[in-house]
């Protein structure tokens, strides 16, 4: 059973969410214009190469400082204020705020379940842009609040590490972050999100109504072993509040203090979507379950049409853009204008918005491109819900395009305070559980790589395209930061029994200048830190079809001692375009990173 809260205290959250969203925009349209201030400033007082430096390091600041951020997350949210309700005593406003603290202090399972939704609802301590769905029931008899809260997903870590000015090429070039450092920090972020979110609420017990609260933290996403989209357990904890109380939360290390001295879990890849089991989960306390944050998500597939293109024009607007929507006639093909104000980089753009199912064919693109040269624009993007072919990647690739698929819009209405998802699990194009298919813009003639092995070390399975022994572009090594190639000819799958890791390589649009796909496995050092790959034994490689018929069996030579990195064999162009598969066997005893180095890569 499920429901929404309206009682008072849920509207006040709500006018409180509404008036929250109005400060943040006006503060990001502040450090916008700051920010162009400032920009102008460097301009006439440096060189362009100067400006363009001194950008490069205004950037990687900005990445510093959100890594700080997340870092002092848990201490800073300590710092907050508790929530109050006497904070909120405007008789004149409010009137039966009274009869929900003395339903609170009877413990009455709805009270009790709208003020500490309220509390988690209005709360100052989180991030902007970070998630806030909850389902909350209470079980009197226990004196125990049960509650699922989502968690962020792994994309709130920086991908890169510090940005650098390229003078040669008149363009900035992101590093990537190490992965074991993302996937760590990842892992520190949501313990102590589960610490903040017990922390308020025993905070705001001044009713003594919490005698423990068991807490379950998920992300919403697809889950690897099914495909299908869905809560993905990472977190959970069971605290008493006579216990959780004696801590010293801004001094704790959050890993530890979770699973040490509360004796919860966390994931041991939350990156990879890895799954534990839940705790107590609020549908088994037999109580109504009250939730927030659920009906502000639309499905964007089933969106009105002209509401979807005023979500993106919106979108661009949080973006620090001004943009509008187009008469729906005489148009041109443009769906939204937006002006982009950044200096140099910044101009007329406009938008085209199809809210499709299947993949956009290239035409879309080259009619995008034709729109952009006939009005002038600086840039062209293509919104859709769908997704892209290689052929649109190939025709946009070098022109003023950008292509956005359904998969990134989520994301970007998510990173700036604005929800929508793209329908739900049991939808037509859901991916079978049997057989888990590729995005909808991998084209129809793919192989499927699917390793296995009978060792129990942990391993990262990665894809490097290559000519010769070196990597075209970092943007080309495929691992689980980097899903997929440029153009999708390459790209890491969920796993279908008996293999432990699969990579989806289509062949035949592999890029022209490409000879070689070379299939790489490292340890997990986060999983195991002291392991070789002594473990990995047995190993075998199974040619799969598109529909997982197995094709053919390819030697993979066993791990040795010592060594943390191996690569595993690469698939070689011949002279008639066939490919051909030769063993590795090369061993690293320095891990992924000395293998990366090998063949081009920049590792920091």
């Amino acid at each position: 059973m499920s429901r929404r809260t309206t009682g008072p205290v849920g509207v006040w959250a709500e006018m409180q969410r509404q008036r929250q969203r109005q400060l943040e925009e006006e503060a990001r349209q502040r450090r916008q214009e700051a920010r162009q201030a400032r920009a102008y400033e460097r301009r006439a007082a440096q060189s362009y190469r100067g400006y363009k430096q001194a950008e490069a390091i205004r950037r990687t600041e900005e990445l510093d400082a959100r890594v700080v951020a997340l870092q002092d997350l848990l201490a800073s949210g300590c710092r907050a204020s508790a929530f109050r309700p006497s904070a909120l005593m405007r008789a004149e406003e409010l009137p039966p705020l009274a009869a929900v603290v003395e339903g609170v202090r009877r413990r009455d399972p709805d009270p009790v379940v709208e003020y500490f939704s309220a509390a988690l609802y209005t709360s100052t301590a989180w991030p902007e842009g970070f998630p806030r769905w909850v389902a909350m029931t209470y079980d009197p008899a226990a004196r125990q609040l049960v509650l699922d809260w989502e968690l962020p997903a792994v994309d709130v870590v920086p991908q890169s590490k510090y940005v650098r000015y390229m003078y040669a090429a008149d363009q900035y070039r992101e590093t990537p972050r190490p992965p074991g450092q993302r996937r760590a920090l990842y892992k520190e972020v949501l313990a102590q999100c589960m610490l903040l979110v017990l922390h308020e609420l025993f905070a705001a017990d001044e009713y003594g109504a919490l005698d423990s609260v068991a807490l379950n933290g998920f992300v919403d996403g697809h889950d690897p072993t099914t495909g299908r989209r869905e809560h993905i357990f990472l977190a959970t904890v069971m605290a008493e509040g006579s216990s959780f109380r004696e801590l010293h939360l801004a001094q704790v290390d959050a890993e530890s203090c979770l699973t040490d001295a509360l004796r919860g879990q966390v994931s041991p890849r939350p990156d990879q979507l890895v799954a534990i089991r839940p705790g107590r989960r609020p549908e088994e306390v037999g109580h109504p379950v009250a939730t927030h944050g659920d009906d502000e998500e639309p499905d964007l597939y089933e969106m009105d049409p002209i509401a979807f293109e005023g979500l993106v024009a919106e979108l661009f607007g949080a973006m620090g853009m001004r943009a509008v929507t187009t008469r729906r006639s005489h148009d041109g093909g443009v769906d939204v204008h937006a002006l982009d104000p950044t200096p140099i980089r910044g101009g007329k753009i406009v938008v085209q918005v199809k809210r499709y199912r299947n993949t956009v064919p290239p035409t879309a693109v080259r009619d995008l491109y034709g729109t952009v040269q006939d009005a002038g624009a600086n840039k062209g993007v293509l919104v859709t819900t769908s997704g892209f072919g290689p052929g649109s990647h190939a025709f946009a690739n070098g022109k003023p395009l950008e292509l956005i698929a359904g998969t990134e819009l989520v994301d970007l209405l998510r990173r700036h305070g604005l929800r929508g998802r793209l329908g739900d699990g049991g939808r037509r194009d859901a991916p079978s559980p049997l057989a888990p298919a590729p995005e909808p813009s991998l084209p129809d003639a793919y192989n499927i790589l699917g390793l296995s092995w009978t060792g129990s070390v942990a391993l990262d399975v990665c894809a490097l395209v290559c000519r010769g022994n070196r990597i075209l572009t970092d943007e080309h090594f495929v691992f689980y930061n980097n899903p997929q190639t440029p153009d999708g000819s390459v790209r890491t799958l969920p796993a279908t029994a008996p293999d432990k890791a699969a990579i989806c390589a289509s062949f035949d649009t592999l890029p022209e200048e490409a000879d070689r796909l070379v299939l790489v496995a490292a340890v997990d050092p986060e999983t195991n830190p002291d392991a070789d790959l002594s473990g990995f034994t047995d190993a075998r490689m199974r040619l799969l079809d598109p529909g997982l018929v197995e094709l053919g069996r390819l030697q993979v030579s066993d791990g040795r001692p010592h060594e943390t990195a191996l690569v595993l064999g690469s698939f070689r162009r011949r002279a008639n375009d066939d490919w051909d598969f030769v063993v590795g066997g090369r061993g690293y005893a320095g891990g992924l990173e000395e293998l990366l180095s090998d063949f081009g890569v920049e590792v920091d």
